[in-house]
């Protein structure tokens, strides 16, 4: 009975944010969504951790600068007492706050919205409710979800295979998008300092923020990661992350690769897309294309990944019980595409290890 009427209450919502503009915006926005109960606001981030440990609720919006105490020093004072809510930014695209931004997405908040910068404030107020409603349905979703038969990891019974990920000159390719930027720290500080193949990333986030996430990464990894561009050569041992308002494709000239960026329409709202890299990638490395699917909204990967497997590739998806949103990977779990599911700490173990590899028949 109780875990029925935990499953039924709302969302319970706590708006922090020094501008009063914005706290009201926020504040309608919500209170046009259904299942959500705003429980307070705060000003500031010192305001903001009283009403956390006193209210305890679902949900934070927290705005990037703010007197006293920032957003990033929320976060961390978050992490120090043990404080376990869910926690969205909520940030103006300004070249002082894109880094600052970045690194709460890499340290505890699992996605960013932008604040709407035109002057109709009915607009405005649209345009945010329409960024909030899709994170919010996921964040219902993922609490209603039944953990049964999800959360019990799978790593199917594929030998490890004895030849390096190095030798198979295999093309490695992660897809993120909610909570991703957390997650692509912890695989790629998994992988090994030194490895011969290119490595593609596509993470879902507003254009503004890609550069500083590949500039971050870039310092926290020991290997390069590179926002990519159009003409830049793809070189094993390098990272290469997919720019923001732009699709990551790649071109072959002769023996050498390029990557290429275009502006074709969103794929299932998404650009870049995941579809659109792997769907590039395939005719161009066929079976050594070796995707990791991780938390995400949506289901971007999934034709891709069809275009994996039926080349000969193979599909690694995060399991469901530390996904921020388990969207992306349960779309190709679902779809029966998937060689192995793991929890995300072993992501970056199996792709070193070739364990996603069938053996050889005999």
């Amino acid at each position: 009975m109780d875990e029925l009427v935990k499953e039924k209450s709302p969302l319970r919502v706590l708006v922090v944010d020094d501008s009063a503009l914005y706290r009201q915006m926020l504040v309608r926005a919500f209170a046009d969504l259904e299942g959500v109960e705003v429980v307070d606001v705060a000003v500031d981030g010192i305001e903001a951790l009283e009403k956390i440990e006193r209210l305890a609720p679902d949900l934070i919006t927290l705005d990037v600068q703010m007197p006293r105490l920032d957003g990033l020093g929320v976060l961390r004072e978050l992490s120090r007492r043990s404080l376990d809510t869910t926690v969205l930014m909520v940030s103006s695209v300004t070249a002082e706050g894109a880094p600052a931004t970045v690194d709460a997405l890499l340290n505890g908040a699992v996605d960013c919205i932008l604040k709407p910068a035109g002057v109709d404030a009915q607009a405005e107020v649209q345009s945010i409710a329409k960024s909030l409603k899709e994170h919010v349905n996921a964040i219902l979703e993922n609490r209603s979800a039944s953990p049964v038969g999800h959360c019990v990891s799978e790593t199917r019974s594929f030998r490890k295979h004895p030849v390096s990920v190095m030798k198979m000159q295999d093309v490695i390719v992660i897809g993120a998008s909610t909570g991703g930027p957390q997650a692509l720290r912890t695989v790629l500080r998994s992988l090994p300092a030194a490895f011969d193949v290119p490595l593609f990333i596509v993470q879902h986030m507003p254009s503004a923020f890609t550069a500083s996430l590949a500039s971050r990464l870039n310092e926290i990894v020991d290997f390069p990661v590179k926002l990519a561009s159009t003409g830049m050569p793809i070189e094993a041992g390098t990272a290469y992350l997919a720019p923001g308002r732009f699709h990551l494709t790649v071109m072959k000239k002769g023996e050498d690769v390029f990557c290429r960026l275009t502006e074709d329409p969103p794929r299932q709202g998404c650009r870049p897309s995941l579809d659109c890299l792997l769907e590039s990638l395939v005719p161009v490395y066929g079976e050594k294309v070796v995707t990791a699917v991780l938390t995400g909204m949506g289901s971007d990967g999934l034709e891709g990944c069809r275009r994996v497997k039926a080349a000969g590739g193979a599909v690694i998806a995060q399991d469901r019980q530390g996904c921020t949103v388990y969207g992306m990977p349960k779309a190709v779990v679902d779809a029966g595409l998937t060689d192995v599911i793991v929890p995300l700490g072993q992501i970056g173990e199996v792709i070193s290890a070739n364990r996603y590899r069938k053996p050889a028949a005999s």
